[in-house]
């Protein structure tokens, strides 16, 4: 099942006996694990029906004793094993997924892994109880995540704030919403409106001089504007890290690369293939005009060679590299 899917089970009220949630993104297990302590029992409830287990200090036979225990005074127990990951075994669990305890919600929160779908156990969890398989975002799909995030909590934010969260904090999802939800607390009466002011003076990033006026500088050929950027970036290396630099200029010349490629480059088309939102589009086209095919290439070869000298295959300094690398990309 989808995290949408089972939140939106939990919500109408229907706990499952076993939750099996695993991967590499920890945001969505941790929403499901709280919600289920939060919500399945009254807070009465609790004392004597909700355990927390650990899978460093516990092993799959406790944690199922406990499972087959009755509720007291309740309709259901809830029994909660964080850290699944760090349980020696999971043998026995085999058994109890026939045939679990109607009484008891299980949740194994697996974190920061993937199991191994090729045993035996794996396929019973995915048949028998509520599975989910937690990945990590692509950064190409945060922006549209934020957006989600501000409508549900009733916020909005433009296009640029949104891209300074996301060429910031990148595609960890937790950072992500413990910022934004800093942003709410600090946003002024009356106003919903999340705007890259706020985020400069609460975040700390600079709404001027960031990796999204990079590219954007960039894409129109701006040589002056992007000389001041990198001088900011070198002056502040700390919040502006080579290797984020460049990954981003990498990301940012290969979809150039695939704009070139498409015999379809309207809007919808184009947003639809490289994975941004229509409107994104114009400053590619844009782009693409300056950083011909061949030239788009060339940049994406030197990003590759300067990543490897940033990495100790050169004795120059990474605002060095950073000068020499960016002048090579604008002459």
């Amino acid at each position: 099942m989808s995290f949408e899917e089972i939140m939106s089970e939990l919500k109408a009220g229907k706990f499952k006996p076993v939750y099996f949630l695993t991967g590499e993104e920890p945001y969505f297990i941790d929403r499901i694990t709280s919600y289920v302590a939060e919500n399945a029992l009254r807070e009465e409830e609790r004392a004597f029906n909700q355990t927390i287990m650990y899978g460093r200090d516990s092993d799959t036979r406790n944690v199922l004793s406990a499972a087959k225990r009755f509720p007291m005074m309740a309709p259901r127990q809830v029994i909660i094993v964080r850290e699944a990951q760090q349980l020696r075994t999971l043998d026995g669990l085999d058994s109890y997924l026939m045939a679990p305890a109607p009484s008891t919600v299980l949740v194994f929160a697996y974190k920061y892994k993937k199991i191994d779908k090729r045993t035996k156990i794996s396929k019973l969890l995915m048949e028998k109880c509520v599975f989910l398989e937690s990945n990590k975002l692509r950064e190409d799909k945060v922006g549209a995540w934020i957006n989600g995030y501000l409508k549900e909590n009733g916020y909005q934010a433009d296009a640029k704030s949104v891209a300074l969260l996301v060429d910031f904090l990148g595609n960890d999802l937790g950072r992500i919403t413990n910022e934004i939800d800093k942003l709410m607390l600090v946003i002024p009466a009356g106003s919903r409106q999340i705007t890259p002011e706020l985020i400069e003076k609460n975040i700390g990033i600079s709404k001027d001089y960031n990796n999204f006026e990079l590219t954007k500088a960039l894409s129109t050929g701006n040589v002056a504007r992007t000389a001041r950027i990198i001088g900011y970036f070198t002056a502040n290396p700390k919040n502006n890290p080579f290797v984020l630099i460049v990954s981003t200029l990498f990301y940012y010349f290969s979809k150039i690369l695939l704009y070139h490629s498409l015999q379809d480059k309207s809007r919808e088309n184009a947003g639809r293939e490289m994975g941004i939102p229509p409107f994104a589009v114009d400053e590619y086209a844009q782009a693409a005009r300056i950083f011909t095919v061949s030239k788009t290439c060339r940049v994406i070869s030197w990003l590759r060679a300067y990543d490897l000298k940033a990495k100790g295959y050169s004795t120059a300094s990474e605002a060095d590299l950073l000068k020499e690398l960016i002048f090579r990309i604008t002459h």
